[in-house]
């Protein structure tokens, strides 16, 4: 699929400023200047994310009434249940409140949904049954903003409910004590962008803040929880600028010193041993699937009781579970992603929904995003719920398509459906999967241009092979960490040569040798065996890759980083080039 290019026009004189202001060099302060940072104040902020930026809880809606409500159930010894989900951001929301409430003096329960029997979102027989039990306060963490009829049989069996959730609500709130959520219209929280786990942090924060201790240990106990949040806005695929850039930062680098047990079990099956520290990246692709394993192919259980337990044997014996089950997860992910692709694909489809009816439906959203990357269009995945016959699944979406937008245009069609701009799941019969499919694509085909189909490379600076030194490679890594909303930074290099034949590596990965000016580059091609054609030796030909830490090849004495091409198109094909 060609890509649209959209090479930068940065003023010179804004990246000179910058360079100069921050002793940087020009490739960096370029970068910088092309996302919107050219003030050298913002900068250095973001450059040197500081704990200290980070906002006070006490400025969302509904917080002041949340705590003293939990300190309300924590003095009187009352049953307390937190209401998570089956996902990285659920199960990591638990279990952070859940050690928060410990902290506090106080005990919680915890009910975690079961994926394929019991769907996303609160249900009412769980509030039943825990109203049944004694329970007087139930606090939903990354669930609950659409909850309305649940929060109202809460209610009326006397038991009081807060919200924290960072998803989109409804018009009306749900009738709940406390609803904390960024995104309400109400909130002047500033930073709107939290995922849930980053919601559940700000209470768990300001209850510890009313605890009689030292104001540094209460820094260093709330510090600790950011592990546990940086997975979670990382897996949650939230935009890593804000807070999140902060809190990922921070807990990243906490890392390096683990103590929970669970957490340095699930570090070394992936991996991380000693004192390896992973990147984002490698949290988004080596920790968070294992993470989510559980909750697509059985119970999220594992992963709350693999952070809560004290037993090393017992979490490195979850940590284990979790890796088969990932691999497990794998297989069928391929499977139906084969399938998917057998299917004929109508190219003048605005959007597409695919339907199996004895596919796994732990593994849709994933799938959905792997086709949504090859076709760049809009994709539901659904399969059938063999318990009640409905079809169930999830999409994904492209930049210019808001994928919850479309549900809501079509209420009448799900028995259940939410989400947010870039995914979204639904409910429905499997009758109507046909006519779903009409309508979605008449949506999207009513407000999508073919423009929006192609995938656009928004590069970041033009460089030549000349300035990439060490030190200034280094200063480009250095805005990591690097993931949804701040990407890693796109750099292209024109009119370079080919400076040898392409090596096939493991049959459909390249190592390229490019020249420019006499300065030789070597570049790693992920999935570019088919394109070997395109670079043989001496052709010309312009180029984007991307600057990537390499602990491998640091670890052999080399450079710890790679260049990664992207994308490679004749020197001279200027037609699909795109200035912003």
């Amino acid at each position: 699929m060609p890509h649209l290019w959209l090479l930068p026009s940065p003023d010179p004189r804004d990246v000179e400023a910058l360079s100069s202001a921050l002793r940087i060099a020009a490739p960096a302060a370029g970068i910088l200047v092309h996302r919107g940072l050219r003030d050298p104040a913002a900068a250095r902020r973001f450059l040197q994310p500081s704990l200290d930026d980070l906002h006070d809880p006490l400025t969302m809606r509904d917080m002041p009434r949340a705590v003293a409500r939990l300190q309300e159930a924590i003095r009187d010894g009352q049953k307390i249940l937190i209401y998570g989900d089956y996902d990285v951001d659920g199960t990591t929301s638990v279990v952070l409140l859940t050690k928060a409430i410990e902290l506090a003096g106080g005990a919680a329960g915890y009910h975690v949904p079961n994926r394929l029997k019991d769907g996303y979102g609160m249900r009412p027989e769980v509030v039943e049954t825990a109203a049944a039990e004694g329970v007087k306060l139930i606090v939903s963490v990354d669930t609950g903003i659409r909850a309305a009829e649940v929060v109202r049989r809460a209610n009326a069996l006397g038991v009081d409910v807060i919200v924290t959730d960072h998803h989109l609500p409804e018009t009306d709130l749900p009738p709940a004590l406390a609803v904390l959520n960024p995104n309400r219209p109400d909130c002047p929280y500033p930073d709107k962008n939290l995922c849930g786990a980053g919601v559940a942090f700000k209470l768990a924060e300001a209850l510890l803040a009313t605890l009689p201790w030292p104001p540094e240990k209460a820094r260093r106990v709330s510090e600790s929880f950011l592990k546990l949040v940086a997975i979670a806005t990382v897996a949650d695929v939230v935009p890593l600028t804000g807070e999140n850039r902060i809190m990922v930062k921070h807990g990243i680098d906490g890392l390096r010193a683990v103590r929970n047990p669970g957490l340095r079990a699930l570090l070394d099956v992936a991996g991380f041993t000693g004192n390896t520290v992973p990147t984002a990246r490698q949290v988004a692709f080596q920790l968070a699937p294992r993470l989510n394993a559980a909750g697509r192919m059985d119970t999220a259980q594992a992963v709350i009781e693999m952070f809560l337990t004290d037993d090393p044997a017992r979490a490195r014996e979850l940590a284990q579970q979790l890796d088969r089950q990932n691999t497990g997860r794998r297989q069928v992910e391929d499977e139906i992603r084969d399938a998917c692709e057998r299917l004929a694909v109508d190219e003048s489809c605005a959007a597409l929904v695919y339907y199996g009816e004895d596919w796994h439906r732990g593994v849709l959203g994933i799938v959905a995003s792997r086709l949504v990357e090859r076709l760049h269009r809009p994709v539901f995945v659904l399969g059938r719920n063999p318990e009640d016959g409905l079809a169930q699944g999830s999409g994904r979406s492209i930049a210019a398509f808001h994928l919850l937008e479309a549900m809501e245009a079509m209420p009448d069609l799900f028995i259940r459906f939410g989400g947010h701009k870039y995914a979204a799941g639904v409910t429905l019969e499997a009758a109507r999967v046909d006519e779903f499919r009409q309508r979605f694509n008449a949506y999207a085909a009513a407000r999508l241009s073919p423009e929006d189909f192609l995938p656009q490379l928004d590069i970041d600076a033009v460089v030549e092979f000349g300035d990439l030194t060490d030190p200034c490679v280094q200063e480009v890594l250095a805005l990591a960490p690097f993931g949804h909303g701040n990407p890693p930074p796109l750099v292209a290099a024109l009119d370079v040569e080919v400076a040898a034949q392409p090596v096939v590596m493991k049959e459909k990965h390249l190592r390229v040798t490019m020249r420019q000016n006499g300065r030789a580059l070597v570049l790693k091609a992920w999935n570019f065996a088919e394109r070997a054609g395109e670079m043989p030796p001496g052709a010309r030909v312009d180029i984007t890759f991307t600057l990537e830490e390499d602990a491998y090849s640091a670890a052999r004495g080399y450079p710890g980083w790679a260049a990664v091409l992207r994308d490679v198109r004749t020197a001279k094909d200027y037609n699909r080039t795109f200035r912003v």
